[in-house]
């Protein structure tokens, strides 16, 4: 069968799946006022999941992220985890969190299939953690990360959204932190949603600025695999670690996209900053429906626009991060 294609020729071999809207912190950038529940919803089930994951393997996806929210969250995950991992195809199974659970869980998701993972780590200074995520509990996730790198992870990356005026000036700590550890830094631009207007204009800051940064002190940037992410990524000859950096207001930044996204309720979005998502979960019932799914996959993402409208000052439908995974 024939790879997902877009109209301008993006191909599509990762798959970042949503599987709970739920957040225990209030990050300044994404919930600062905490989750608040908009009516019951129901999350998908494992089966559920098994099946739009079996869609997109059967279509080359290769990658799957788990996000949320907070993933960990479900009392169900080490068996999402389980269902993900032994889709036949899926090659890489990633997990983006906040990090409270790892220490406890990192054993048990590793050997349940779980290869790789982003941990939220926006400031190394505990006062200012505690400031942007509304939780102080950043010894907590450094001992996670710790034991997520003993337990036998060869990928944990660690996500610091740059806010100007509280962390855009710890890059040089950032930066001795990993020397000496197999760490890629993820630096990701503040990007305008609906509900942080005030936010971002207030704390934006351009990526391009530590790019420069880095370049003029010998980083050097990496080729880009099929099934990475956005960021463009820098290593250094006196650096175990490396560090990438997400910058969606970036010149062609989206001619590279390479991912597709499915909301914990089963929704399709095409685009993180999209005006509305495709329904999936009616197929999601029964094995028999898997062709069906596929061809309203595929007839969705001929619809997929080149490019985000973020320059404009249009965040589509996205009211934060956390409602369809980031």
């Amino acid at each position: 069968m024939s790879p997902l294609e877009d109209g301008f020729s993006r191909r599509f071999y990762y798959l970042r799946l949503s599987i709970t809207d739920v957040c225990n912190f209030r990050c300044t950038y994404c919930l600062p006022d905490g989750y608040r529940p908009e009516g019951r919803k129901s999350f998908l089930s494992v089966e559920e999941i098994r099946r739009v994951v079996g869609g997109f393997a059967a279509m080359g996806t290769r990658k799957v992220r788990l996000t949320g929210g907070e993933p960990s969250l479900r009392r169900d995950f080490t068996s999402i985890i389980e269902a993900v991992a032994s889709t036949p195809g899926i090659e890489k199974v990633a997990m983006t969190t906040n990090g409270y659970r790892l220490k406890e869980r990192a054993r048990e998701w590793f050997e349940a299939g779980l290869s790789a993972l982003n941990v939220s780590v926006d400031s190394l200074d505990p006062r200012q953690f505690h400031q942007i995520t509304g939780e102080n509990k950043l010894a907590e996730v450094m001992e996670g990360i710790e034991t997520a790198l003993a337990a036998g992870f060869k990928s944990v990356k660690i996500n610091a959204v740059l806010l100007k005026g509280l962390n855009d000036y710890q890059l040089e700590a950032f930066l001795a932190w990993i020397k000496h550890k197999p760490i890629e830094l993820r630096f990701i631009e503040l990007m305008q949603t609906g509900e942080m207007d005030t936010l971002f204009q207030n704390h934006h800051v351009s990526g391009e600025q530590i790019k420069q940064r880095l370049l003029e002190s010998g980083w050097v940037q990496q080729l880009r695999g099929k099934d990475d992410g956005p960021a463009q990524v820098f290593m250094h000859p006196e650096s175990q670690g490396g560090v990438g950096l997400i910058m969606p207001y970036s010149k062609d930044f989206c001619a590279g996209c390479n991912r597709l996204r499915v909301s914990s309720v089963g929704k399709l979005h095409l685009c993180l900053f999209g005006d509305n998502g495709v329904e999936l979960r009616d197929l999601l019932g029964a094995d028999g429906q898997q062709e069906a799914l596929q061809q309203r996959i595929r007839s969705a993402l001929s619809g997929k626009a080149a490019t985000h409208r973020l320059h404009e000052g249009n965040a589509g439908a996205t009211p934060h991060l956390a409602s369809i995974g980031g």
